[in-house]
């Protein structure tokens, strides 16, 4: 039987702004800055190995312009969910270092947008040092995503109580079978 205080992380602040219990907005959002900075390196690389890498450089640049907005969108929900979690709880303290590197990993994404957009924009492969700073900020991403997963699969933050779960595990009705003779 689960506790007053996982029963408190699995219910949202506002379920209007956060998603519904159950079915929490922030794991869908997330989803647009991981696809958009993982296609970002994706082009980063491949600009080195085209003979025209322009396009390959500009499309990763507003990739990580479109990661860096949709980050901030995950971040407002990310937020509130955290906001449900008890102060004084292991999954806080998750929760915490979870915003917190995600923060880092966005801020890094910004300045390196900021970075590739200077002057006239890119206009070659893109710097060593650019695509360096995406790969390590990707890295970083992934790390924030296993403690994101053990927030959400380890300690069942704003997951469906066990009841309610078993509800999906209920045999189906099934037609009764007409037998032919």
């Amino acid at each position: 039987m689960p506790s007053e205080l996982q029963q408190q992380a699995k219910r949202p602040v506002s379920a209007t702004l956060a998603g519904p219990y159950g079915h929490p907005f922030h794991p869908i959002l997330v989803t647009v800055p991981i696809g958009a900075w993982v296609g970002s390196l994706v082009f980063d690389i491949a600009s080195h190995v085209v003979d025209d890498p322009d396009f390959l450089a500009r499309g990763s640049m507003w990739l990580i312009a479109l990661g860096v907005i949709g980050a901030l969108l995950a971040a407002m929900v990310g937020f509130l969910d955290l906001l449900a979690i008890p102060t004084d709880t292991r999954a806080f303290r998750v929760g915490l270092i979870h915003m917190t590197l995600n923060l880092l990993v966005t801020a890094a994404y910004a300045g390196n947008f900021l970075w590739r957009h200077a002057g006239d924009g890119p206009s070659d492969s893109v710097g060593t040092g650019q695509l360096v700073l995406g790969a390590v900020s990707l890295a970083v991403l992934g790390v924030s995503g296993y403690l994101g997963g053990k927030l959400a699969y380890h300690y069942g933050v704003r997951v469906a109580d066990e009841a309610t779960q078993a509800e999906g595990f209920v045999p189906a009705h099934r037609r009764p079978s007409r037998r032919t003779g």
